[in-house]
């Protein structure tokens, strides 16, 4: 009888692992469980480790906090390209890469001020154009409209980018040129690249309303008799 009923668990065990090897993965595994995604998720879980490398404000964890932030932002070049040339671009993917940039660089800006690096207005500034820019390809996007990316709003990230890691780095340091070594200010180039990409940033955010109007004029132009709502 213990052998029969120790037969019969070993059937059922062995049943429900060949169902399990023949059930496919569901649709948001196979989207999500790939290379370009694994490094935009692991753009967002750093954020704790850059968090607290800031809290301690000294040379050595100043600096490594802009090397995390430097490396953040060389996988999201990375992980671009590579859907792109593996055709892997999935709606998960397309959710969580801008998802990504928008959390660490929030949480980059918000520490910075925390630090006294950068004055709070100019992350307002920045923060605010963000919910501007994203509000605007939401509604955009709702209507079937798609508002294209200018020159002037990677010019925007860009600048935002190398501020931030020169904020992190934040102290004086020696730079070698190869023919010559100078000292370098990062905090105070840090401060000029994010003010100039918090200009790029009011640019950008007329730049991506004036598109958004001039769409809606074409379609009300090309639907005289559309209701208005």
């Amino acid at each position: 009888m213990a052998t029969d009923r120790a037969l019969r668990k070993q059937k059922k065990r062995e049943e429900r692992a060949r169902k399990r090897a023949s059930r496919r993965p569901s649709i948001l595994v196979q989207e999500f469980w790939n290379l370009p995604n694994m490094l935009t998720l692991g753009r967002i879980l750093i954020i704790p480790l850059f968090v607290w490398l800031t809290y301690d404000a000294d040379p050595l964890h100043s600096l490594l906090a802009g090397l995390v932030f430097a490396v953040a932002s060389i996988t999201d070049v990375v992980d671009g390209y590579l859907a792109r040339k593996w055709n892997l671009i999935t709606v998960v993917g397309k959710f969580m890469d801008p998802l990504a940039d928008k959390l660490i660089a929030m949480a980059a800006l918000v520490m910075m001020v925390r630090l006294g690096r950068i004055a709070a207005w100019v992350v307002i500034v920045l923060l605010a154009r963000e919910f501007i820019v994203s509000g605007l390809r939401t509604i955009a996007a709702s209507e079937g409209m798609v508002i294209a990316a200018g020159q002037e709003g990677k010019w925007k990230t860009s600048l935002q980018l190398v501020g931030i890691i020169s904020l992190c780095v934040h102290y004086v340091h020696p730079l070698d040129l190869g023919f010559q070594t100078v000292t370098v200010d990062y905090n105070q180039v840090g401060k000029v690249l994010v003010y100039l990409s918090g200009a790029f940033s009011v640019w950008s955010a007329v730049v991506y309303f004036r598109a958004f109007l001039s769409m809606l004029a074409r379609r009300g132009a090309a639907d005289p008799d559309a209701k208005s709502v």
